[in-house]
């Protein structure tokens, strides 16, 4: 937790649950990535965070955008983005959508199958496409393959067709999974990639960029490298199978950029145990899966906890949401441990929660408001 959001909470004291946004850590991690990765041009995932304050302090740092949908594509131009700084990222459109962000200026889509190809063909004449392949998502927390992507066979083709269609083949993309452990994971995607781009130059076509995703981590309870170790693995995958002749790079951050930029805090609603000899507590919070907390779906982020009564003997709890429904439950497996003391009332906060907290929460389940967010 910053000084900064310490401050805030222990001021202002805002209503649970909440989250904090310190706008100085996303800053600072914008300009991290620019300097270990200087080849590459950001395009920030607005997904991880959509809040207008965010999206507006990266365009003033000179980021680009990654946009998944109309309000996406209206949040960033309405924040000063030029339309040429935007990237249609999503492979699943539908063709007005296309349309309407064609209307807005933005030449850059992508795509992994024919349909949408023939999509971005009619509604977008003339843009740049790129193709998502699939890649194992090997060591990611949270991993993305199967739904997007296609085959390296299936994306040469689909390629060399859009080039047929008027459209410009400008390259490759593809996402080794959210909160990626495991650094040599881009030098085996970029095994495929630089296998594409050998076979469709001998078919006349000459990519000209390579969008390397996400997968950059924040900070929760498992021990991750630095930013620094991470841009060393991307380059030297890169370097050892392009050479000297390097394609334009793309990155997406979103988790990376914003996640340890947030904290989210809950009070505790109730305590209780389920049986005389239970070992484990059960302790219920105003935060759940349904606002704000979806990652800890299968407990797969794993964030790391403080109360306002840390220091206290602790036992192990367990951790649930407020809402009517059994899925609610945010740790049972991993090993939690609370102060004994904690009961209704207390403050509990989730560290790095920048990312993937308000922007997954639900509008209005069991009559709960959405999270309530602050920038600062």
């Amino acid at each position: 937790m910053t000084k900064r959001i310490q401050q805030f909470l222990n001021e202002q004291k805002p209503a649970t649950p909440c989250v904090v946004i310190d706008l100085d850590v996303i800053k600072n991690n914008y300009g991290s990535m620019r300097t270990h990765l200087p080849l590459a041009q950001v395009f920030y995932a607005v997904k991880a965070n959509p809040a207008p304050e965010v999206v507006n302090l990266l365009v003033n740092e000179g980021s680009s955008f990654d946009v998944a949908s109309v309000p996406e594509v209206d949040l960033c131009l309405s924040q000063g983005a030029n339309p040429d700084n935007i990237s249609f990222g999503n492979t699943i459109k539908k063709e007005p959508h296309i349309a309407y962000a064609y209307s807005k200026g933005i030449r850059l889509f992508a795509f992994d199958s024919e349909e949408e190809l023939l999509k971005i063909s009619r509604a977008a004449p003339g843009s740049k496409v790129y193709c998502r392949i699939l890649v194992e998502n090997e060591g990611a927390q949270w991993p993305l393959s199967r739904k997007f992507g296609c085959e390296v066979e299936m994306a040469e083709d689909l390629l060399c067709q859009a080039r047929e269609l008027g459209l410009v083949p400008y390259g490759v993309s593809f996402h080794v999974g959210s909160q990626q452990t495991d650094l040599s994971q881009w030098d085996v995607a970029m095994t495929r990639v630089a296998s594409l781009f050998m076979t469709l130059q001998e078919r006349g076509i000459e990519l000209t960029a390579i969008n390397l995703g996400g997968g950059f981590p924040a900070h929760y309870i498992e021990h991750v490298e630095e930013m620094p170790a991470y841009a060393d693995a991307v380059m030297r995958a890169i370097v050892g199978h392009f050479g000297n002749r390097l394609p334009k790079l793309m990155i997406e951050p979103g988790r990376s950029m914003v996640g340890d930029s947030g904290v989210l805090q809950a009070e505790v609603v109730l305590v209780s145990r389920k049986s005389n000899d239970d070992c484990k507590r059960w302790v219920y919070l105003d935060a759940g899966k349904f606002n704000g907390l979806a990652e800890t779906l299968d407990e797969a982020i794993t964030y790391r906890v403080t109360t306002s009564r840390d220091g206290e003997e602790t036992e192990p709890v367990i951790l649930a949401g407020p809402t009517c429904d059994s899925v609610d439950v945010i740790y049972e497996k991993k090993e939690y441990s609370l102060p004994l003391g904690l009961k209704a009332g207390d403050l509990v906060q989730f560290h790095s929660t920048g990312a993937y907290t308000t922007s997954y929460a639900s509008v209005n389940f069991n009559g709960f408001e959405p999270i309530k967010a602050y920038c600062i």
